[in-house]
C-alpha cells in the first residue's frame, strides 16, 4: 500500500537565509494515486532541531514507500498558528492521519481530540499532550534528561555551589519534564543552592537574552563577576541566549554552565568552554519513529503507547566520538535536499 504523509514540527536553532524561509512552508511529494496522506506537525520550523526531525521522516518515508508533507509554524509559541495547521489538515480531503509535536500542552487537546473522533489518527512526537486520546507518544524520556543535566553539572560544580534555572516557556511538557527532572537531581546534593528556579526566558532568542542578562544581574559582585557558580537552560535557544549572554560579559568559562539540545554555535561553546556539557537527544531517530508509528497504525500493526528514543550528555571530553558527533551534527543532506 502507498502511504502519503503529511509533517508539522517544532523548535532549534535559527537557520539563515534561504533555508530559514523554505522551512515554514510546505513540504510534500507527489502521492501515488490512491495512496495514503499523513500529516507531520512540528511545533516550529526555524531551528535545526526541526530540521533534524525532518530529516528523519523523510528517512522512514522513503523506506516505507510513503510520501510526507511538512508544515508547522516559524516560531515555537505561535499556538494559534499551530491549532490552525491541525484544523486544516482534518478538514482536508485525503488526510489519513498527523503525526503532531504540540506546542502547549493544553491547546492542542481539542483539535488531536476532533482529529480523533473524524477518524483521523494522531501520533504525538517531542512533547507531550495532556489526556490520552491520541494512538502514540514518540519522544525523549525528558524527566532522563534533566537528571542527566543536573548530574553532570553538580560534577562540574564540585558539589557544591549556587545556581540558575532559566526556564524555557510555559505550557511546553518536553521542557517543563527537563526542569523538573534537573530539579530533582541537584536536591540529592545538599551542597547546591538552587538560587533562582522561577523565571522564564521564552521561545524567542532575543527576548531570552533580555530575561537571563536581567536575572545575572541580580547576583553581579562589585567587581562585575557573577555571584552563582552554575547554570542550566532547558531548550536549544534558550542555552544559545545564554551562552551569548555570558561571552558577551566576560562570564564565559568562569560559570560552569550546561544546556539542552546542539547546534553549530553551541558545539563551539562546548569546545571553547562557555559550556560543560549538552543533554543531546536523537531528533533525526524520532522523527524516523514516528512516521513509521503512524504508518504501522495505518497498515493495522499493533503499536506502543510510549517509545523512549534516547539521551545522552555531550561533553567537551566525549564530543568527538564518533557516535557522539552523529547526535551532535547529523548529516542531514542524505535525506533533505
Amino acid at each position: 500500500m502507498s502511504v502519503r504523509v503529511a509533517i508539522v514540527s517544532s523548535v532549534g536553532v535559527v537557520i539563515l537565509g534561504a533555508l530559514l524561509g523554505a522551512a515554514a512552508c510546505s513540504r510534500e511529494s507527489t502521492p501515488a494515486s490512491g495512496g495514503t496522506t499523513i500529516a507531520v506537525i512540528p511545533k516550529g520550523t526555524s531551528h535545526v532541531f526541526w530540521q533534524s526531525i525532518h530529516a528523519g521522516a523523510k528517512k522512514a518515508a522513503d523506506e516505507l514507500g510513503v510520501s510526507i508533507i511538512w508544515r508547522g509554524p516559524l516560531r515555537e509559541d505561535d499556538r494559534d498558528s499551530q491549532v490552525s495547521e491541525v484544523e486544516g489538515f482534518i478538514s482536508r480531503p485525503g488526510i489519513s492521519g498527523i503525526v503532531l509535536a504540540p506546542l502547549d500542552e493544553s491547546a492542542l487537546v481539542a483539535p488531536v481530540s476532533e482529529a480523533m473522533r473524524r477518524k483521523i489518527p494522531v501520533v504525538v512526537f517531542d512533547s507531550g499532550l495532556k489526556g490520552e486520546d491520541y494512538v502514540s507518544f514518540v519522544a525523549t524520556d525528558n524527566v532522563k534528561g534533566g537528571l542527566l543535566a543536573g548530574a553532570r553539572l553538580a560534577e562540574v560544580m564540585g558539589g557544591k555551589g549556587k545556581v540558575v534555572l532559566l526556564r524555557y516557556a510555559e505550557g511546553h511538557d518536553s521542557t517543563g519534564k527537563r526542569e523538573q527532572g534537573f530539579l530533582e537531581e541537584l536536591n540529592k546534593h545538599p551542597g547546591i543552592e538552587v538560587v533562582s528556579s522561577n523565571q522564564y526566558g521564552g521561545a524567542d532568542v532575543e527576548g531570552f537574552y533580555k530575561r537571563a542578562e536581567a536575572v545575572l544581574s541580580r547576583y553581579k559582585n562589585p567587581d562585575g563577576s557573577l555571584g552563582i557558580d552554575g547554570l542550566f537552560c532547558s531548550n536549544e535557544s534558550g542555552t544559545f541566549a545564554m551562552q551569548r549572554v555570558l561571552q558577551d560579559n566576560g562570564w564565559a568559562g568562569k560559570v560552569r554552565f550546561v544546556g539542552f539540545d546542539a547546534s553549530e554555535n553551541l558545539i563551539k561553546g562546548l569546545r571553547g568552554g562557555a559550556l560543560d556539557g549538552l543533554v543531546v537527544q536523537d531528533p533525526v531517530r524520532m522523527g524516523y519513529l514516528a512516521v513509521k508509528t503512524m504508518v504501522s497504525h495505518l497498515r493495522g500493526e499493533k503499536v506502543e503507547r510510549w517509545i523512549e528514543t534516547g539521551v545522552q550528555v555531550a561533553t567537551p571530553q566525549n564530543m568527538d566520538e564518533p557516535a557522539m558527533k552523529e547526535l551532535l551534527a547529523p548529516d542531514l543532506s542524505k535525506w533533505l535536499k
